[in-house]
C-alpha cells in the first residue's frame, strides 16, 4: 500500500508533469507524425505515427525502470540505490551539456520505423533515466516491512509500480505531443517543421541535473 501524502501526490504528479515536457519536446518525434502524415496525405497516418512513437517510447521506459525494481528488494541498499541512480541522471546531463551533437545512428533507422526509432531516442537522451529518480521515490513511500517481506512480493509490487509510472508517463507523453502534432497538422504544416523547429537540448541536459539534484537533496 501507497502513504497517501501530499509529498507521494507531488511524485506521481511529477512523473506526469515529465511526460508533458518529453511530449512538448520536438527530439522525442512529434515532428516525424506530422510529417507522415503530411507526406502520405492521410489523416489517419497522424495517429498511427503517433500510436507507434509511444509504443517505442513506453518500452524504453519499461526496460530502464524495470532493473531497478529488481534491484529494490535489497532493502538495506535503497538509500544507496537511490544516491547511484540520482549521480547517474546528473552524469548524463552533464554529458549531454558537453556534447550536444544527435546521436547519428538515429538518421539511419528508416521512417517507417517510428516505434523502433522512439525507443533509440528515448534510451540515447536519457529519457528513462529521468524517471527512475521519481520511482524511486515513489517505491520509498512503500507502507511494508521490507526486511520481513518475501523478496518475490517485493519484486512483484515494485514491477507493478514500474509498469504504472512508464504507463502514465507515456500517456501524457502522448497528449501533449498529439496536440502539438495536431496543430502542426491543422494549421501550420510543413513550413513550421522546417523554420519553427524549436530546441530543447540545453533544457533537457539542465533538467536532468535538476532532477537528480533534487533526487539527492531529498535524501538528507
Amino acid at each position: 500500500m501507497i502513504d497517501a501524502t501530499p509529498h507521494v501526490a507531488a511524485l506521481w504528479w511529477a512523473v506526469v508533469a515529465s511526460g508533458l515536457y518529453h511530449g512538448v519536446n520536438p527530439g522525442m518525434g512529434w515532428p516525424l507524425a506530422v510529417s507522415s502524415a503530411l507526406m502520405e496525405r492521410e489523416y489517419s497516418s497522424l495517429y498511427k505515427a503517433l500510436l507507434a512513437l509511444a509504443g517505442g517510447h513506453l518500452l524504453a521506459m519499461a526496460l530502464v525502470l524495470l532493473p531497478f525494481s529488481a534491484l529494490l528488494w535489497l532493502a538495506d541498499w535503497q538509500r544507496e540505490i537511490q544516491i547511484g541512480a540520482a549521480c547517474l541522471v546528473i552524469a548524463l546531463g552533464v554529458y549531454l551539456l558537453i556534447n550536444r551533437r544527435h546521436p547519428r545512428f538515429l538518421s539511419r533507422v528508416p521512417p517507417s520505423r517510428l516505434a523502433l526509432w522512439s525507443f533509440l531516442a528515448a534510451m540515447a537522451h536519457g529519457a528513462g533515466l529521468m524517471l527512475v529518480p521519481i520511482y524511486l521515490g515513489i517505491c520509498g513511500t512503500l507502507e511494508t516491512d521490507a526486511g520481513h517481506a518475501a523478496a518475490y512480493d517485493l519484486m512483484q509490487t515494485h514491477g507493478g509500480i514500474a509498469i504504472v509510472v512508464a504507463l502514465l508517463h507515456t500517456l501524457a507523453m502522448t497528449v501533449a505531443g498529439g496536440a502539438l502534432a495536431l496543430g502542426v497538422y491543422h494549421w501550420l504544416g510543413l513550413a513550421f517543421l522546417s523554420k519553427g523547429w524549436f530546441n530543447l537540448d540545453i533544457v533537457w541536459a539542465l533538467s536532468l541535473i535538476l532532477v537528480g539534484g533534487l533526487s539527492l537533496f531529498a535524501l538528507h
